[in-house]
């Protein structure tokens, strides 16, 4: 972890990004890590959050928390990772459909709908190939998505990308433990 990023406090942060992120920090009561490194780019954390949002907005929940497990995982991104089993909880998708996406192997998940398995086989291929000859895997999220939230998958891909590089990059420590690890407790 890089000592020379100087962690912001809620009050530190740029006024239109602190009054952005004002209502995730009520909501999850606390200011992340990731918030606190990230604010020193204040314009670029609003627009990375503003697309998170409309991304929100674009995909059905399911196949969002879909791809952003699937991408956590894959990448090693405990922070998003812990972040999205309890959001998918809170959701009301439970721990079975949550372990079922972690296992990453769609084709064998009975819980996981067709967009779902569609969504996830995309975003492990996308991220193995770089988006290179993904073109079949993205064929399948087509049949399954209307096309405006088959763009949305390509750009959940992208986005929870960009999230576990600069996570892991950072080597933050998640702000909550997996919901597996409370259990074994």
């Amino acid at each position: 972890m890089s000592n020379r990023i100087p962690r912001l406090e809620m009050e530190e942060l740029e006024p239109r990004l602190r009054e952005f992120l004002r209502p995730r920090v009520e909501r999850l009561g606390y200011l992340g890590e990731f918030f606190k490194c990230a604010g020193h780019a204040p314009d670029v954390l609003r627009y990375f959050m503003e697309m998170t949002e409309a991304l929100k907005k674009a995909v059905p929940d399911r196949v969002t928390e879909a791809v952003s497990l699937t991408i956590a995982v894959r990448t090693g991104n405990d922070y998003e990772r812990n972040q999205h089993e309890r959001l998918c909880i809170k959701l009301g998708f439970g721990q079975d459909w949550v372990r079922a996406v972690e296992l990453l192997d769609p084709e064998n998940q009975p819980l996981l709908s067709e967009a779902e398995r569609a969504a996830q086989a995309y975003a492990l291929v996308a991220m193995e190939r770089f988006g290179q000859q993904c073109g079949n895997e993205f064929e399948r999220v087509l049949d399954a998505l209307p096309v405006s939230e088959a763009i949305g998958v390509l750009m959940l891909v992208g986005r929870y990308i960009t999230h576990a590089i600069a996570v892991n990059t950072l080597a933050l420590v998640p702000p909550k433990p997996s919901i597996f690890e409370e259990q074994n407790k």
